[in-house]
């Protein structure tokens, strides 16, 4: 129905071009809300505070199917892009075991490379990476599979980043998953800040890390910024 009133509408436009500005206008008005919304979740998402990501995602936790396995991991997903290691580890134990942990071992080596990452583990951490990226890709889109790429290879480049074995491709990688999902933006940033210390571009850093939040104790973010900082030589606040 939509393409059919978007043949009408440019044909109408075509016969009588007076009606292409009227046309533009009402398109862009439809589109308004829409990117807004994105925008206020962009921001959201960036801003490091999972109890809020988490207040947005009620309803999407109580509809979704196996909810005593997956909203436990939906939960835990939050907490683990944010540095909220113990929180993250709770919500997995709270994870009932079943068929559906089965099928989420996707969405569970995403969560344990994480806080494997961030708690040192960080050997463990690469090889649940390498063994992610391996994964068959899900019947999905185009565009689908292209995003999961992404993340698949953000996830592996931020864990060598960490494990200090970075490889040439691993920044760009790295810059490819940060604006693929802003939910682990701050992560890969924090890697790229690695990388560009291991490589000597100390004073990348600061641009690297700018507008990042003010994480609070339980984040292992906090840890991560100071000491990011103090080995670039930057004054940490």
């Amino acid at each position: 129905m939509s393409a059919l009133c978007a043949a009408i509408a440019g044909r109408m436009a075509w016969d009588q071009p007076r009606l292409l500005l009227p046309f533009a206008l009402i398109v862009i008005l439809m589109m308004m809300p829409a990117y807004f919304a994105r925008r206020r979740m962009r921001r959201l998402l960036m801003s490091g505070d999972p109890e809020r990501v988490l207040g947005t995602w009620q309803g999407s936790l109580q509809r979704v199917m196996y909810p005593e396995t997956m909203a436990p991991l939906m939960v835990a997903t939050a907490y683990a892009a944010y540095g909220w290691i113990d929180a993250a580890r709770t919500a997995l134990e709270r994870a009932v075991r079943g068929p559906a942990w089965e099928a989420a071992l996707e969405q569970r080596l995403f969560i344990e490379t994480l806080l494997d990452t961030f708690e040192g583990a960080r050997g463990a951490a690469v090889e649940k990476a390498e063994v992610l990226e391996k994964m068959p890709m899900p019947a999905a889109s185009f565009f689908a599979r292209l995003r999961i790429a992404r993340l698949r290879r953000g996830l592996l480049a931020m864990a060598r980043a960490f494990a200090h074995t970075s490889r040439d491709s691993d920044a760009r990688a790295l810059r490819a998953a940060a604006s693929t999902s802003p939910l682990i933006h701050w992560a890969m940033r924090y890697a790229a800040a690695v990388i560009a210390i291991d490589h000597g571009k100390k004073a990348d850093v600061p641009s690297i890390l700018a507008g990042a939040p003010i994480w609070p104790e339980s984040s292992a973010f906090r840890h991560f910024h100071n000491e990011i900082l103090a080995a670039s030589g930057n004054r940490v606040p």
